[in-house]
């Protein structure tokens, strides 16, 4: 997910808005701050990382101040130091009732993309790539995944009407078999993903030809073997693996060849990117 769609947040961000201000509106800006303030800030990070989510802090800030103007330093996917300016604002008092929203996206957003970058980062040089999964904060699906993809992740199935994936609370006895059938028969351009916790489910699932077998909670020592032993079996079948893979444990894991590596706390625990917005 190369681009991020205004429809996927802007209703989101009215609903930000809407949570924060109520019916009083800002109450501490309009007591301390008088209607003709002018200001100019910069939105800065406190630490190294990956911004992402600029066009929805801009929009952020232009919905409470209509005036603003806003100059982007950066672009989505950047890498950034700490200390660095990702956006310039000016403009009324409006600028701070938009400040907490505009950075609770950008934060949340490129802490996602942040992360992502460290998984792709560790397995740099090896087939494997790193994917998200449908682990996401309900609502924000297409704005993680666009943070994943900002960070160097690969985006898995964006939801249940994308891809077949066949997981552990799936196998009904025969109903597997029949159902990728029926897949091949009526959908034909859906990818089958199945999902494997042993050898033996492994080898039954492969004699359906899917498009993925995803590995799921194997340990290493059993992975060495299963891959290399798939691979032989079926060369075209792509191989991924997951479950509770942390960044420390990657590259190892990646090293053992397999072509995909889902990982979901990509989404569901990435921390937020320290940035602030600071007056001039």
């Amino acid at each position: 997910m190369r681009k991020l769609p205004a429809s996927a947040w802007k209703p989101l961000l009215r609903a930000a808005l809407a949570e924060d201000l109520g019916r009083a509106g800002d109450l501490t800006t309009k007591l301390f701050v008088a209607k003709s303030a002018r200001l100019a800030a910069r939105v800065v990070s406190r630490e190294p990382g990956v911004v992402c989510g600029l066009d929805v802090a801009a929009a952020a800030f232009k919905a409470c101040e209509p005036r603003a103007r806003v100059r982007l330093l950066v672009k989505d996917g950047a890498r950034v130091r700490r200390g660095q300016a990702v956006m310039a604002v000016a403009g009324g008092r409006g600028l701070l009732t938009a400040e907490r929203t505009a950075l609770n996206f950008l934060q949340r957003m490129s802490g996602v993309a942040t992360l992502a970058r460290r998984y792709a980062d560790a397995v740099r040089g090896t087939r494997a790539r790193v994917l998200d999964t449908r682990k996401t904060l309900p609502g924000w699906r297409a704005l993680d995944k666009y943070a994943v993809a900002c960070g160097g992740g690969v985006n898995h199935r964006m939801g249940l009407y994308d891809a077949v994936m066949v997981k552990d609370n799936h196998y009904l006895g025969r109903r597997l078999a029949e159902g990728a059938a029926e897949l091949r028969r009526r959908r034909p351009g859906i990818a089958l993903i199945i999902e494997c916790d042993s050898p033996a489910q492994a080898g039954r699932a492969l004699a359906l030809k899917p498009d993925v077998l995803l590995l799921d909670n194997m340990s290493p020592a059993l992975l060495r073997r299963e891959i290399p032993r798939l691979r032989r079996l079926d060369p075209r079948v792509k191989i991924e693996v997951s479950g509770g893979v942390d960044l420390g444990a990657v590259r190892a894991l990646a090293k053992l060849g397999p072509d995909r590596i889902s990982i979901g706390r990509l989404t569901h625990s990435a921390p937020a990117l320290d940035l602030s917005l600071d007056l001039a």
